[in-house]
């Protein structure tokens, strides 16, 4: 898994615990829609750190507590 992938997951899985719609996401964090879509489908080459703050931002987390997920403890975890 590439950390693109694992970025995605907790965003979908915080997305759904909170009852959130990506919608209201976009909204929050002023993420335009084709941003947030690339994100989470992984078609985005690379992302930008500010991005994901953003979104960390909306959901009212740390950075520590978004990041602080077993799907980022993984050895095999590949930064591209």
């Amino acid at each position: 898994m590439n950390l693109r992938q694992a970025v995605a997951i907790r965003i979908r899985e915080i997305l759904k615990a909170r009852g959130m719609t990506q919608y209201r996401l976009e909204q929050n964090a002023a993420i335009s829609h084709s941003t947030m879509k690339s994100l989470l489908n992984g078609k985005q080459k690379g992302f930008n750190i500010l991005t994901v703050v953003l979104i960390i931002r909306a959901f009212g987390m740390t950075i520590a507590e978004f990041f602080d997920h077993p799907v980022f403890e993984s050895e095999d975890l590949i930064a591209e």
